[in-house]
Parts: C-alpha cells; sequence; structure tokens
C-alpha cells in the first residue's frame, strides 16, 4: 500500500502529495501555510465560526484536536499498513487552516523517516515531540488554554485513529495489521506525554477514557463526547 492509498480507511488518513503549482519550496497551492502561528489563529477562528462559538478557548482546543487527529492518524496507518513513516515535521507539511480533511494537509514529494522494526520511536520523535509539541505551544500563545487539556485531546484524537484503523483492518480481513495496530498504539501510550491522558483499553474492541474534557460540552447542542471525563462524574 502507498501513502496515496491510505485515503480507503478514512479522510483522516489520507494525504495530499501531488506536486503544488508553488515549485519545490513555495506553497502547494493558495491558502496553505507552513504550520506556524497564522495558520494556528487562522483555524481557531475558522472552527470558532463553524461551531458558532465566542470562546475562544473551546475553538482552540477543537482546532488542536483536529490537527492531531490528522497527523497521528497519518503516522499510525503508514506505520501498519506501509511498514514506513512519512516525516510530517519538517517544512514540506503544510496546512490550509480553511479545509478539512484530506484537503487540509499537503505534503508534496513525502520522505519516509529511517527505522529498523519498530515504529514507535520515529512516530514518538517527529510527530509527538516535534510537531505537536510545537502546535501545543502555538495553540497556547495563541489562546490561553490548559496543556494538560491538550495532550488529552491529542491522546483522545490516537484512540479515535486506532478504533477506525481496527475495524477498517478487520474489515478487509487483515487481523495481523489489526493486532500490529494496538501494539503500536499502546507503546504511544506510555510516551511520558500520553502517559496520563486517560485509559486506552482494547478487550473486545479499543475504546478510551480520558481524564481531562475538550470543552466540546460549552459548544450550543454540543453534548459530552463518548470518552469524555464528565460522563463518569
Amino acid at each position: 500500500m502507498h501513502l496515496g492509498d491510505l485515503a480507503s480507511v478514512g479522510p483522516f488518513f489520507a494525504l495530499r502529495t501531488d506536486a503544488g503549482a508553488g515549485g519545490p519550496d513555495g506553497p502547494p497551492g493558495p491558502g496553505y501555510l507552513p504550520l506556524a502561528e497564522p495558520a494556528v489563529r487562522a483555524r481557531v477562528a475558522t472552527v470558532a465560526e463553524r461551531l458558532g462559538t465566542a470562546d475562544r478557548r473551546v475553538a482552540a482546543s477543537i482546532a488542536f484536536q483536529g490537527i492531531a487527529g490528522r497527523l497521528l492518524s497519518i503516522a499510525l496507518g503508514s506505520a501498519v499498513l506501509t511498514g514506513h513513516v512519512p516525516d510530517l515535521s519538517g517544512p514540506a507539511l503544510w496546512w490550509h487552516p480553511a479545509r478539512t480533511a484530506p484537503d487540509d494537509l499537503w505534503l508534496p514529494r513525502p520522505a519516509a523517516l529511517p527505522h529498523g522494526t519498530d515504529p514507535v520511536p520515529p512516530i514518538a520523535t517527529s510527530v509527538l515531540h516535534d510537531r505537536l509539541a510545537s502546535l501545543h505551544h502555538l495553540t497556547r500563545a495563541v489562546v490561553p488554554i490548559s496543556g494538560r487539556l491538550l495532550w488529552g485531546n491529542a491522546a483522545s484524537s490516537l484512540a479515535g485513529s486506532l478504533r477506525v484503523l481496527h475495524t477498517w483492518c478487520l474489515a478487509q480481513g487483515r487481523p495481523e495489521d489489526a493486532a500490529r495496530a494496538i501494539t503500536v498504539t499502546r507503546a504511544l501510550f506510555e510516551d511520558p506525554l500520553l502517559r496520563d491522558t486517560g485509559t486506552l483499553t482494547t478487550r473486545g474492541g479499543p475504546s478510551f477514557r480520558r481524564r481531562s474534557c475538550c470543552l466540546y460540552y460549552r459548544v450550543p447542542s454540543g453534548g459530552m463526547c463518548g470518552d469524555c471525563v464528565l460522563r463518569t462524574r
């Protein structure tokens, strides 16, 4: 399976990799920005408008959860199904803050990170400790919000990616890949950034209960998410 084929799992696993019009060092198309503060500010504003909320903390939380879900889905899906982890931490990755998956992220000429038989270290290094840690810092600089909440969002996103990928693998008759997805995700949850964010269980299918709340319940008619800590209080 090639990286472009990950879209068959779901839109969050898809990544645009076609060559853009901006040349090797320019943006691949209008509206695409580096994953830096201007893109974060624009994304928070976009999410606030779409949710119909004036609470910037809610918008920042959901914006971070969305990009975390995209990056972790691509990394996990690629590791499990292709045996390689794409480099999502470099300047070649572009983000369109006004678009949704799969057109929000664009990585022309993707390169695989070097790794041995274990994809967990490159995912932890390039996605968790590099790209997401940077976006975590930028999000909190744009909107004052709990850092613990944001890492809880990342953990929730990873668990959601696992559920989708695990279900897809079983439906495609790939039980070994389904088991591998669980193994990789369990190892990622041992990383210090995610270790205390919640409880991942896999008996009878993956499920997650987080120890924080993403604030989505504050959206008009939003309700509580399935893994929300408030459900047990």
